[in-house]
């Protein structure tokens, strides 16, 4: 329904406009520009709304890395440092007593329940000393020996030798 209106303007969409209304629609509108429609409007809208996103997230990124960046230039320091103390705690722990090994027996054909025990206490060169106590059926006695570097000056029983063994493993 093209046709002009009570003022004489065309009024597109009527029948009797023709090119008229064309010419009249394309004035608004430089010469060689094409016709805006709403999907290219929402469009425009739409990469506007995401270079804003975009920009705000670089911003934050950008903040965030700023106040994080003494925390991690600290991590180093603080690395060199857990590892001089992890150093000083092997070499005070060096003397625990921290190999121990207990074995069980019979030390008389007519006493049974494993009563008697020998055990093993050392520290990392083998250095400590062998408990044992031997459990007969009127009486029992307790034994102690002096290991150095793995090895007793004494006579080792068997089962004191099983001791140190296991405790060195």
């Amino acid at each position: 329904m093209r046709g002009r209106s009570e003022a004489g303007a065309v009024t597109c969409g009527s029948s009797h406009a023709g090119n008229e209304c064309d010419r009249l629609v394309s004035a608004d509108r430089p010469l060689g520009w094409p016709r805006v429609g709403p999907v290219l409007i929402l469009a425009i809208l739409a990469l506007l709304t995401a270079a804003t996103a975009l920009v705000l997230a670089v911003v934050g990124l950008r903040r965030t890395a700023s106040t994080q960046r003494p925390a991690v230039d600290a991590l180093p320091e603080d690395v060199h440092g857990l590892r001089q103390e992890v150093a000083a705690l092997k070499t005070e722990t060096g003397d625990a007593l921290r190999h121990l090994s207990v074995v069980r027996y019979d030390a008389f054909g007519d006493v049974g329940g494993h009563l008697s025990w020998s055990v093993a206490l050392l520290d990392d060169a083998g250095h400590g000393v062998v408990l044992s106590s031997i459990h007969g059926r009127s009486e029992a006695r307790t034994y102690a020996k002096s290991i150095s570097g793995w090895t007793c000056e004494q006579q080792l029983s068997p089962e004191e030798e099983e001791a140190i063994a296991h405790a060195r493993v």
